[in-house]
């Protein structure tokens, strides 16, 4: 999935945090975050910022956890009570979207609409929005982030985690039988991977997102079908873009 901008794909995938939004029911239920949490929220985004500037600058290896807490004005046991480890502070920009799939779903469930078919119409607007998680996103702070993010294996390493960590939630917001929720889950999250790495790949390469973006509607639709067709989670209706 991609994160925001500058965030990666990736569940894929935006600090200033300007990740895809929670889905209206979801952030209607939600209570306020009280000050402390407010806090330790601007703290984390204070971190990352550090980090990733630093790390754009002169690569994810060649930056040590002390010099992002020496450019964040903190000592390394705070930075380590936010992030336990290095990787985690370039992948907090997918944090918001790990358990968005899941939150997609029960929102949608709560509208009466089916898990597909939410998680679908989803995408659908993601893409529209050029949600940076779609891979549909060529602002340039995005671009830098990907190459930092594909040309760091210990980074992909983290979000393959990351991505584990989608399944999971997904799985259990989908419901039913264990088993078919968890297979369920995996193919939804490897085709959200796939459509934003494929979109993310065409960008890098020299295209706009405005060039992609009819591509990238028609290969969700067909994606999605696929998924409609072996998953008892969709309604019967085909989805033809529109």
């Amino acid at each position: 999935m991609t994160g925001k901008p500058g965030g990666g794909t990736a569940p894929a995938p935006g600090p200033g945090r300007d990740a895809a939004p929670a889905p209206e029911a979801d952030r209607d239920a939600a209570p306020a975050p009280g000050l402390r949490e407010r806090k330790k929220a601007r703290t984390r985004q204070a971190l990352s910022d550090a980090a990733i500037a630093l790390f754009l600058e002169r690569g994810f290896d060649g930056v040590s956890v002390a010099e992002v807490a020496a450019a964040a004005e903190v000592s390394k046991p705070t930075l380590f009570r936010y992030f336990p480890a290095k990787e985690d502070l370039v992948l907090y920009r997918f944090a918001d979207h790990r358990d968005e799939p899941a939150r997609v779903v029960e929102a949608g469930r709560a509208a009466g609409t089916a898990p597909l078919d939410a998680l679908y119409a989803h995408l659908r607007d993601g893409l529209e929005r050029r949600d940076p998680v779609t891979g549909l996103c060529d602002a340039p702070e995005v671009l830098a982030y990907h190459r930092l993010l594909y040309g760091t294996p210990a980074l992909l390493a983290r979000l393959h985690a990351y991505q584990a960590g989608a399944e999971d939630s997904l799985a259990g917001a989908l419901g039913g039988d264990p088993l078919v929720a968890r297979l369920a889950a995996a193919q939804i999250v490897a085709v959200l991977r796939v459509l934003a790495d494929g979109n993310a790949a065409r960008i890098a390469g020299g295209e706009t997102a405005d060039a992609v973006a009819e591509d990238a509607v028609a290969a969700a639709g067909r994606a999605f079908g696929t998924l409609r067709e072996g998953l008892p989670y969709g309604s019967p209706k085909p989805l033809v873009p529109e």
